[in-house]
Parts: structure tokens; sequence; C-alpha cells
């Protein structure tokens, strides 16, 4: 069995798409990671030092409540795992997504969108809160085609 999850967290729907793409790819099921109290445009202000992103981002110990949680995971083995990079690194909320779930055996697929920066230290960050395997990350432009997703994911299957 080979069966796979996109899941993703995105605040302002450009992660959305790739993921939907993403999972068109793939074959793949598509789950999304929402937090608990939205975020309002005026919580994304990354220029405002009090905003409620930059507040979480500048604690790399804050974990944003997420609803819900993916009741299968046991039956997925790949799991891909969006987000925007925020501060060259994934939001805290997928910390909480992934440290919420048991992803032991699991191979783990880091994926982002970003303006321009690169994942920075994405991975480092992110591998505490992981027991799952990160066998990949690569960020993407939002306008990404479903044939580069598939040729990526082609790649990681060999």
């Amino acid at each position: 069995m080979n069966k796979k999850l996109v899941t993703y967290f995105s605040a302002s729907g450009a992660t959305a798409k790739l993921a939907e793409k993403l999972a068109n790819a793939v074959g793949a099921d598509l789950y999304e990671i929402k937090p608990e109290k939205a975020y309002a445009p005026e919580d994304l202000d990354w220029t405002n030092a009090k905003s409620r992103s930059s507040m979480e981002m500048n604690d790399k110990t804050f974990r944003p409540a997420v609803k819900g949680k993916v009741d299968n995971i046991g039956e997925y083995n790949v799991i891909y795992v969006g987000f925007p990079i925020w501060w060259y690194v994934a939001p805290t909320i997928v910390n909480t997504f992934l440290e919420s779930h048991d992803l032991e055996n699991k191979k783990i697929v880091l994926f982002a969108t970003s303006g321009g920066s690169g994942m920075g230290n994405t991975v480092a960050e992110l591998k505490d809160s992981c027991n799952g395997k990160i066998i990949d990350a690569k960020r993407f432009s939002q306008s990404a085609s479903e044939k580069e997703l598939k040729d990526w994911s082609k790649k990681l299957e060999a």
C-alpha cells in the first residue's frame, strides 16, 4: 500500500492552491491544517512586531491550536506537509500539527510557498516536532504546474 496525504496550512490561499495541484498530481487525499482562531489580515502583517504572526514566530516554543486532526493518519505512508515560509521557516502551527500526530514510520515530504525566500532553517526546526522521517523539502512557486509537482514526487519514490 502506498497511500498518500497532502496536508497544508495556508494563510492567504497561495499554499492551498499548490496543495490542491499536488494532491491531484500524486493521487493523494487532501487535508487543510486550520488554526483554531483564523488569521485576520492584520495578524499576518510581518512589518508589525506586535502582529500575531510576528509574535508567534518570535517564540519558537509557541504552538497555535489547530482545529481537528487527521483521525486516519495510520492509513498513510507518505505525508506531504505544505505551508508558506514565514521568517525563513515554517509557521509554528506546522509544529503543532506534526506534534499532534503519530508519524513514526511515515515518509514526510515538506513543500512550501514563498514570496522569494528559500526553505531556510525549516527542516532543522521541524525535525524535533516530527517523529517521521523527513525525506525531502522544497519551495515552489505558487504557479508550479501539476507536471512539475508530479515529476518531483516521482524522484522521491525512486
